[in-house]
């Protein structure tokens, strides 16, 4: 059995810049964090002949066309399986729809799982780029390179994305007690509302081919903002960075209207009024986590558990896509 594991991320800068339909005219830049909440995926050889897939439904099936999960199939390609003799099992620390980058985890580990039973080392670079190639150009999902990379490299990390659509992943600067204030200092909390990610990527995808100024300024002020929150970082800053995490929402909320609702930003205020100096949802947006810098994290914690929210607390992944059993 071999069984490998992806971390899943928060985006710390520059979001929704790592979209081809913008990189490709404009160069992105994003700052990630690959943080210790994980997807799995666990291949076997079964004893019985097909394949068998586990995930929130179950499938058996004899050939990979007929396999109705999208990733897996294509994956199973991808990574060149021949075999129709393979157990497929995935499971997740969180579920999807939450805004922390579930889909590229899962097809980073599902990858790393299938080279790991062909016996196969694949590098993390282009185990990044193979996960990119499945979702992006094989299932034209409407979406970006940012949380197939970061899943695969882990650590905090700055993308640029020119306009070919190479990657070039660089380690933050930070010192190591900048990474502990972060740690300490950013929470996570549930908001109860999943979503996925394709209608708001798919209207940011629209708009921004169709060179509607709106969404490009906007976009162009969110890589700016990327930029500034490496350098306040780097810097040694991150009162700085969580102020910036505020400017950064603020003019999220304006690219679709279904960014947040009532309910978010009652919460937003309530933790901007209690001890929280900035923050934001995580990911397209529409559900998932807000996410705070704190300067009282006490303060904040108990005001977010008042409101019957859920606190997630974590720490950051160094280690990427791994394989933890073979």
């Amino acid at each position: 059995m071999i069984i490998a594991r992806s971390p899943l991320r928060i985006t710390l800068g520059g979001g929704g810049t790592d979209l081809p339909s913008y990189y490709s005219e404009y160069g992105g830049l994003v700052i990630s964090a690959a943080i210790d909440k994980y997807v799995y995926a666990t291949v076997m050889r079964p004893f019985q002949p097909g394949i068998y897939l586990k995930y929130s439904q179950m499938e058996h099936v004899q050939f990979i066309n007929e396999v109705r999960h999208p990733i897996i199939r294509e994956a199973l390609v991808v990574a060149g399986m021949d075999t129709q003799q393979i157990e497929i099992t995935t499971l997740a620390d969180i579920p999807a729809g939450t805004g922390l980058g579930s889909s590229g985890s899962f097809t980073t580990a599902l990858l790393k799982a299938l080279y790991a039973h062909r016996k196969h080392y694949i590098h993390p670079l282009e185990l990044a780029e193979q996960a990119c190639h499945i979702e992006i150009e094989r299932l034209a999902e409407p979406v970006g390179k940012q949380d197939q990379y970061i899943a695969a490299l882990g650590g905090l990390t700055c993308f640029e994305f020119n306009r070919q659509g190479q990657v070039l992943a660089t380690p933050l600067g930070i010192s190591e007690s900048t990474v502990h204030e972060l740690e300490d200092r950013l929470l996570l909390f549930f908001t109860g509302f999943s979503r996925r990610a394709g209608s708001i990527l798919s209207d940011q995808l629209e708009r921004t081919t169709q060179q509607d100024t709106e969404i490009l300024e906007n976009l162009h002020f969110t890589k700016e903002l990327g930029l500034r929150s490496k350098v306040a970082l780097e810097a040694g800053d991150p009162l700085l960075f969580g102020k910036l995490m505020s400017e950064h929402w603020e003019h999220k909320k304006k690219r679709f209207g279904g960014m947040s609702n009532p309910q978010i930003d009652a919460w937003y205020e309530l933790g901007c009024a209690n001890g929280a100096i900035g923050g934001k949802l995580v990911g397209a947006g529409g559900g998932g986590f807000l996410m705070f810098y704190a300067e009282d994290t006490l303060r904040l914690r108990l005001a977010m558990q008042g409101a019957g929210l859920e606190e997630v607390r974590f720490r950051f992944d160094f280690e990427g896509t791994k394989i933890v059993l073979s």
